[in-house]
């Protein structure tokens, strides 16, 4: 079995609409960014919008578009009806695995909404659900994970058997905690043909429900490259944890032995709504066919990530998306996206 990297080619990204009885503060804005989001996604490959109501969300895609002066390029999107409770189609989304002669799988891993915090019973049904309506190539082969619990958001990946996630949530209370952290990672070696598991046991950004997704904290760039979050305020609450996360950084070697190039990127300055304080993450940005798409919050800083990622990825267009509106969410860009490799979504 092999476990893609995001990096490679892809046949198109996920977006589940949000609707009025999703749980989203200001959905005004949220519907606002989703499609600004959607916008940049198409101008780099295909989109499949899932959604309740497929009428409701292409009204809501006109609406936005015409009430900011935008233009979404509808040949290039496929919708998909199915009864959702939520958005994070990182999470919920299906996780494609290549078998080893070549077969697609898409896994679909248990969703009970991070820990049963939220309520998923819809959610965890989606990808059933879009799989039978024929979204998919016919030699995509659907792979039941269940009973094991997993969020895409969880785990990354180089593509060639490494895997990078955090003990704080794969061992967490709820998913899978009648394993110990050796048998969770026995598991994932099986089900993804993986050679190492890279464990954070450091790392978190105020404001997460999913007990540290990796996808807010690190990510690998290439098989050599792994960009992270840095905290340089001593005064900030993450400075001692994301210190602590960067020497486990510093301290993972690649499969031939050589250090990993680290890329730090800024932690956002805090946002807030009412006294509680956002999760923002530039880590959480998407990779798609020709470019990367990063969450902004709004200030300087915006621009101090594009131009590190930019670096790490000279041959991509790095577009900056501001996703304050997601934060009220307590997630972001990456969160409520996930990709397809090449050769698994129909054409559009």
């Amino acid at each position: 079995m092999r476990l893609p990297a995001e990096w490679e080619r892809q046949s198109g990204v996920q977006l589940t609409w949000p609707h009025c009885d999703t749980e989203w503060y200001r959905l005004d804005m949220v519907l606002e960014c989703y499609v600004d989001i959607a916008i940049n996604i198409v101008r780099f490959e295909p989109l499949l919008i899932v959604c309740r109501d497929i009428g409701e969300a292409k009204g809501d895609i006109s609406r936005v578009c015409s009430d900011r002066g935008w233009s979404l390029d509808m040949s290039r999107v496929t919708f998909c009806q199915a009864p959702l409770n939520d958005t994070w189609a990182r999470d919920h989304g299906g996780i494609a695995v290549y078998g080893d002669d070549g077969e697609k799988y898409l896994y679909d891993f248990v969703f009970n909404g991070w820990g049963l915090k939220f309520a998923a019973n819809l959610d965890n049904r989606i990808t059933r659900t879009i799989f039978s309506q024929g979204v998919f190539e016919d030699d995509v082969i659907g792979a039941d994970m269940r009973p094991f619990v997993l969020e895409g958001g969880s785990i990354d990946t180089d593509g060639r058997g490494t895997l990078l996630t955090t003990t704080g949530c794969l061992t967490s209370v709820n998913r899978n905690d009648h394993l110990t952290r050796d048998e969770i990672e026995a598991e994932l070696k099986k089900i993804f043909g993986l050679e190492r598991v890279l464990w954070l046991d450091h790392g978190g950004i105020i404001g997460d429900d999913t007990d540290g997704h990796v996808d807010t904290l690190a990510r690998f760039c290439s098989p050599d490259t792994i960009a992270y979050v840095q905290c340089t305020d001593p005064d900030d609450p993450h400075y001692d944890d994301l210190a602590e996360m960067e020497r486990e950084l510093r301290s993972f070697r690649t499969p031939d032995g050589k250090r990993y190039r680290l890329v730090p990127l800024p932690l956002p300055d805090a946002l807030y709504l009412d006294d509680y304080r956002l999760p923002a993450s530039y880590a959480n940005f998407l990779i798609v066919n020709g470019g990367v798409l990063v969450p902004g919050s709004g200030s300087d800083k915006d621009e101090e990530a594009r131009k590190r990622l930019q670096e790490v990825f000279p041959d991509r267009e790095v577009v900056v998306i501001d996703c304050r509106a997601l934060l009220s969410g307590h997630g972001s860009l990456h969160c409520v996206t996930m990709q397809f490799p090449d050769g698994w979504l129909r054409s559009v």
